[in-house]
């Protein structure tokens, strides 16, 4: 159960952690303190809905297709080692985070503009449902592997809301992103080797 957990919580922990428009419109609502606890409840609950549907839906549905199973875990795989080239080239040619003045939005502003950034990215769904969803479908204690997926997002995103006026000077220089999208591909590097040779195969 164990391992179901830690696979979940490595795999979801690679693809929320980047510079992205969710996380930085967190981020710097976090730094104004403007409803930065709002938000951030909101990306793990959106997070954590589409996880479970991804892992629980498609879980009955690839048990009764084996083929489906297999072209999905190749495809993963595909996936994994694009992702870990992206990140690596973003380690290459790292942008630091650009901090704007906006005005003070209302908590039902922030609320919205939260649920735009996320459910209108393509790659929320890329990333939340068909990725970290069917992986989890394959794996032995699949409620222990969404929980631990669901576990990285609330990490990361109360990591943000809470730490982020002592994490502001680090976030704006180059080297941070670098170092921590270098340490993305490889970890994105390890897993899709697991899911192309599986223990035991």
């Amino acid at each position: 159960m164990w391992q179901s957990y830690w696979n979940g919580l490595a795999v979801a922990a690679g693809l929320i952690i980047a510079i992205g428009t969710q996380n930085a419109f967190v981020l710097g609502q976090s730094l104004k303190r403007e409803f930065h606890l709002s938000a951030a409840t909101l990306c793990i609950l959106c997070d954590a809905l589409m996880i479970c549907l991804g892992v629980f839906g498609l879980t009955r549905v690839l048990q009764q297709h084996p083929d489906a199973l297999e072209a999905i875990r190749w495809a993963g795989v595909v996936f994994l080692l694009a992702y870990a080239g992206f990140a690596a080239r973003r380690a290459v040619r790292p942008n630091s985070l650009k901090q704007h003045e906006q005005r003070r939005l209302s908590h039902g502003a922030v609320l919205v503009t939260t649920l735009a950034v996320t459910l209108l990215n393509p790659h929320f769904y890329l990333d939340t449902v068909l990725l970290i969803g069917s992986l989890g479908a394959q794996q032995i204690h699949p409620g222990a592997y969404a929980a631990g997926a669901t576990s990285a997002s609330a990490l990361w995103f109360i990591s943000l809301a809470l730490g982020a006026a002592w994490l502001a000077p680090y976030l704006a220089r180059p080297i941070t992103w670098r170092l921590l999208d270098s340490a993305i591909a490889a970890l994105m590097l390890w897993i899709a080797y697991g899911l192309a040779f599986p223990a035991g195969a």
